[in-house]
């Protein structure tokens, strides 16, 4: 019976095995392959060849990874201290009124992402919505933040709001308020329940909030694009030229292939961690 049980359960479940291989894994093992052929072969029947790992080093692209790795880590901090207060009202205080913040933010996922940075773009240019309607209605004007690395951020951290507001959210809410409120009873301070209290007990959802806003943000283009033009170059700049212009696919694969590993072993220890019995709130 169990013999048969399992079977079923394996055939049930091979449709979706399959998918995952030719949609997620597949492209990994191409990428993986191309990484160590020789440079700009369109083919996987070359001899291994690690060149484009030492072009990577020769160039410098490790300072386009450096300066994403950096972006995406500001935008993570950024994003948690700005989303902490709303997340906490949304799980404590602000009761049915949660829907209503819930759904303005998912409204937003329903624009293009490009949509969005484009009215950004064109709001913060020089002579655009904000600086022309400025200068018409005071005279007075001001130099365009675009092209620049802070707009970069903050288009991550408009574009990736949700994606930490809403663990944020879980991981508070399995705060107990007895635990709170027996602290402040007995004498302990706001800041020392917010750190000694709230964002261990919270931690799952910090957990995870980060990881998401993080991973997403390494790997952005459209912001470094729209918003900071090619003033400031991140490592998916450098990837989608190495595939697009320079006809380098080698090359293209071996820095993607070093953003994955970099992220993932930067992601492994944090997951690790993650209890995701807890955030699903089932019983371990």
């Amino acid at each position: 019976m169990h013999r048969l049980e399992g079977r079923l359960g394996f055939l049930s479940g091979l449709p979706i095995i399959v998918l995952l291989l030719l949609a997620f894994i597949m492209p990994l093992f191409v990428v993986a392959g191309f990484a160590i052929m020789p440079q700009k072969v369109f083919e996987l029947t070359h001899l291994p060849d690690f060149s484009s790992f030492a072009v990577i080093w020769e160039q410098g692209y490790y300072r386009s990874l450096l300066r994403s790795l950096g972006l995406a880590l500001m935008t993570t901090v950024i994003l948690f201290i700005v989303c902490w207060p709303l997340a906490y009202g949304m799980a404590k205080v602000f009761g049915r009124f949660t829907i209503v913040i819930t759904l303005a933010v998912v409204l937003i996922l329903f624009v293009s992402e490009n949509i969005r940075l484009f009215g950004w773009s064109l709001s913060l240019m020089k002579g655009g919505l904000l600086e022309g309607y400025l200068r018409s209605l005071t005279g007075l004007s001001f130099e365009t933040p675009l092209y620049d690395w802070p707009v970069i951020v903050f288009g991550m951290a408009y574009v990736y709001f949700p994606f930490m507001l809403f663990p944020l959210a879980q991981g508070i809410s399995l705060v107990p308020d007895d635990a709170r409120l027996a602290a402040s009873d007995l004498g302990a301070s706001p800041a020392r329940i917010l750190f000694e209290i709230e964002m261990p007990l919270a931690a799952p959802g910090i957990m995870v909030g980060s990881l998401l806003t993080f991973v997403l943000s390494a790997g952005a283009v459209a912001e470094a694009k729209l918003l900071g033009g090619r003033s400031v170059v991140v490592l998916t700049d450098d990837v989608e030229s190495a595939f697009t212009f320079a006809q380098n696919w080698p090359l293209g694969s071996a820095l993607s292939l070093m953003l994955i590993v970099i992220v993932a072993l930067l992601v492994l220890v944090p997951v690790s961690r993650v209890n995701l019995d807890a955030i699903m709130g089932r019983k371990p």
